[in-house]
Formats: C-alpha cells, sequence, structure tokens
C-alpha cells in the first residue's frame, strides 16, 4: 500500500490536465487535507490543487519520480522523490512525509534536500 500510495501521490503531481489533476486530489485528499514545505502552507484541496498547479507553471517539462523505496509505519510513509526531465537528472531532490487517515493523504510535510543555486534554471 506504501508505494500506491506514493505513485499516487507523484502522479498528482505529474497531472497537467487541470479536471482529471482535481479528480486525483479529491480521490486522493481527505477534505481536510494540508500540505506544507518550506516555501508554500496549503490548507484544503483547492489550496492543494493551486501550490500543485503553481509547481507546474514554475517547472513546465519536469516530471516528479521517485527516488528509492517508500519507507512506512502505522499511518506515516516518507519517501524521496525528484524533479527532472523525463530522461534526465534531478534538478530538485527532495522528502515527503505523508500522515494518512483510512488510506487518504491527511497531511504532508516536504522537505528540500537538493535545489539549484539562485538564479540557476534547467
Amino acid at each position: 500500500m506504501p508505494d500506491e500510495l506514493a505513485r499516487r501521490y507523484l502522479a498528482t503531481w505529474n497531472e497537467r490536465d487541470p479536471v482529471k489533476r482535481r479528480a486525483l486530489i479529491d480521490e486522493l485528499w481527505t477534505e481536510d487535507a494540508g500540505y506544507v514545505d518550506p516555501i508554500v502552507t496549503a490548507d484544503g484541496r483547492d489550496a492543494v490543487d493551486d501550490v500543485v498547479d503553481t509547481a507546474q507553471q514554475q517547472f513546465p517539462g519536469l516530471v516528479y519520480r521517485l527516488a528509492g523505496s517508500v519507507d512506512s509505519h502505522h499511518h506515516v510513509a516518507r519517501l524521496t522523490w525528484e524533479l527532472a526531465p523525463a530522461d534526465g537528472p534531478p534538478v530538485i531532490i527532495g522528502l515527503a512525509v505523508l500522515i494518512t487517515e483510512q488510506g487518504r493523504l491527511r497531511r504532508v510535510y516536504g522537505f528540500l534536500d537538493h535545489t539549484p543555486p539562485p538564479g540557476v534554471r534547467r
């Protein structure tokens, strides 16, 4: 189940069609969902959708992919992800801690492990 949850989580970040992406968010996230990383805080599904949309606009042509295995216990999972061109090296590497409630995402805490230097864009 943790691998499937991670796959669905990253698929949400990669879905470019706004209607399909919102359907994925509504299916995967609880109504009172929250997302926090060093850059943004989002409360509720609408805000999560806005965060994903903004990330997609900021990084066109890049995709989120799993980097390594998913570790989990109880209702918590953690995964390392990469943001990269489809067949290229990562531009950003991060960690996500997923808190679930009845198999859905309730809270996600994101950390950025590697980012490009300021002013550098790939």
